[in-house]
């Protein structure tokens, strides 16, 4: 018997009904709730939302009115159903495994707030809060929604404990240690439900970015193989499709995102299928493709911030610099994510605008300090960046120590030897760069940071193979380092003709030679050769002798027989 359970329905509580008018999408984050002490109780509401209440009651009234006066029995059958409001929309896309609009889930985590306020045991809405607002700190990179998720899911387990049913509580966990880079504590939540509920396709995506955070491809595309074949649509072939960009399958990563994007229904899914897609177009070095790939996704989904980043990485690709800093400044100020500091640093570093530069590493030094006193792990972007534009040292040390928790991502290796690289130690670098080709895929980075390692040990062809592969992959991965791979290239020069000394065929020995005759002494008389007799020639030519040797015979003999003649 299936005993597969269903996914949780919508929870109660004061939904807005399809009847209900909503807001225009909002892209400012929903207020936090009060502390921990008092969040049994409804949060006060501020000036405006009395305000919007107040003229929402007057707008619902006047619709039951105007529905008194006018309410008919309704003969047109055909009439289309009216559509969900936003908290509904929010639940409805978190049940198909896919990413709600930010306005919807402003909406629901506005609504479930004021619902736990007044029902503080129910424990399935105290993890639906919590979920919700670790996806609203993950969108907004902002983490102190994670210490409320983090104390919204402890509540639902307190009042429903997760052996008892209250499983969501525990895949919220996972999510958030996801989010926290905390791939270990993920590992472990996600492990949990799966063993008691192994069909339960919520549990599978938390787990697959705990595996790949882990370094553990292999599980990684256990879980994604199974989520696939337990909840097949647009999430798992999102999913598929990263898993073969992640192997080198370039043409397999492509065809299934496409797949992805063509069924995506919902303006955010859509739009997250359009990101991919112009992810996809710049690691192959092709930055024309990318800006339209995220440009359909910005006008699809206008919040969609992660694609005003990663249009300005191509756009600096493509030497729109101007726009590119436009988009950059445009993405920080709705989701301050220190990746994209890091990126317009080092854009604005590339273009000579020092002070620009030095101010964005400063900004990018102090969000990293306040997301570590929000418990989220920043060793490796903080790495990357002291390994890069500070301390080579100090990043070195702390990014063996994140290796050593058993963070073995491709990413932490790569980062891990260049860091060990940039502070002297080329020779321990080596297996930690080699680590993060083998297992990264078709990365130009990495391949750079390959190449360059070999070259500082002298190992000249390939580190030639792998800054070549680097530029092939994406000639302009990096408006920092890609300038510098040509130039590393260019200073080892070409390889020998005919390849490397080494490597060529030994010429082949000369044939022994007959040592010449000993020259004749002046006081030695010479003795002439002896002509051959008449009965010598018939033996030779009894004996088949060649018929130029013959020939020779017989000319050589026509003088001796002429004067024989002739004496007779």
């Amino acid at each position: 018997m299936d005993v597969t359970p269903q996914q949780t329905p919508a929870a109660p509580g004061p939904d807005r009904s399809p009847d209900t008018a909503y807001a225009p999408p909002c892209e400012s984050p929903p207020p936090l709730p009060p502390d921990p002490a008092s969040l049994a109780e409804p949060p006060p509401a501020s000036l405006r939302t009395s305000l919007r209440r107040a003229a929402f009651g007057v707008v619902a009234g006047a619709v039951l009115v105007t529905g008194a006066v006018v309410a008919v029995p309704d003969e047109d059958k055909d009439a289309a159903p009216p559509l969900p409001g936003p908290v509904s929309r929010a639940m409805t896309a978190t049940a198909a495994g896919s990413p709600a609009s930010l306005s919807d889930l402003t909406a629901l985590i506005g609504d479930r707030q004021a619902w736990v306020g007044t029902h503080p045991s129910d424990a399935r809405s105290w993890a639906v809060l919590g979920s919700a607002y670790v996806e609203w700190g993950r969108r907004a990179a902002d983490a102190a929604y994670y210490t409320r998720a983090e104390q919204a899911l402890k509540r639902s387990l307190n009042v429903q404990p997760g052996d008892r049913g209250n499983e969501a509580a525990w895949v919220g966990l996972a999510s958030l240690a996801n989010a926290r880079h905390d791939f270990v504590t993920a590992k472990k939540w996600g492990e949990t439900v799966r063993t008691r509920l192994p069909k339960q396709w919520a549990v599978y995506p938390e787990l697959i970015d705990a595996y790949n955070g882990l370094g553990d491809l292999k599980s990684a595309t256990t879980a994604v193989e199974k989520y696939a074949s337990l909840r097949a649509g647009v999430p798992s072939l999102g999913r598929t499709a990263e898993m073969y960009r992640d192997r080198g399958w370039r043409e397999d990563a492509l065809a299934t995102a496409q797949d992805a994007a063509n069924r995506a229904r919902t303006p955010a899914e859509k739009a997250a299928c359009l990101s991919r897609l112009g992810e996809l177009a710049w690691e192959r070095g092709e930055p024309e493709e990318a800006v339209a790939q995220y440009g359909a996704a910005l006008r699809t989904d206008r919040a969609h911030h992660a694609s005003l980043a990663g249009r300005a990485r191509a756009l600096a690709a493509l030497g729109r610099t101007d726009e590119a800093q436009r988009d950059y400044q445009a993405a920080l100020a709705r989701s301050p994510r220190p990746e994209y500091m890091l990126e317009l640093g080092e854009l604005y570093e590339s273009l000579g605008l020092d002070g620009d530069s030095v101010n964005q590493y400063t900004r990018l030094r102090k969000a990293l300090s306040r997301a570590g006193t929000q418990g989220v792990d920043e060793t490796l972007l903080l790495g990357r960046f002291e390994a890069a534009h500070g301390d080579a040292d100090a990043a070195a040390e702390q990014l063996r120590a994140e290796w050593d928790r058993g963070h073995r991502s491709a990413a932490v290796a790569d980062a891990l030897g260049w860091a060990l690289h940039r502070s002297g130690d080329s020779d321990a670098a080596l297996e930690y760069v080699e680590k993060a080709v083998d297992r990264g895929g078709r990365n130009a980075s990495y391949a750079y940071h390959l190449g360059m390692v070999q070259r500082a040990l002298h190992d000249s062809g390939p580190a030639r193979r792998n800054l070549e592969e680097a530029l092939r992959t994406n000639p302009r991965f990096s408006p920092l380092d890609a300038p510098r791979a040509q130039e590393a290239l260019d200073t080892i020069g070409l390889p020998p003709a005919g390849g490397p000394q080494d490597m060529r065929p030994a010429p082949p020995p000369a044939p022994p030679q007959a040592p010449a005759p000993a020259p004749a002494r002046a006081d030695q008389p010479r003795v002439p050769a002896p002509s051959p007799t008449p009965r010598a020639q018939g033996a030779a030519g009894a004996a088949g002798a060649p018929a130029a040797t013959a020939s020779s015979t017989a000319s050589a003999a026509e003088p001796s027989a002429a004067g024989a003649s002739a004496g007779r």
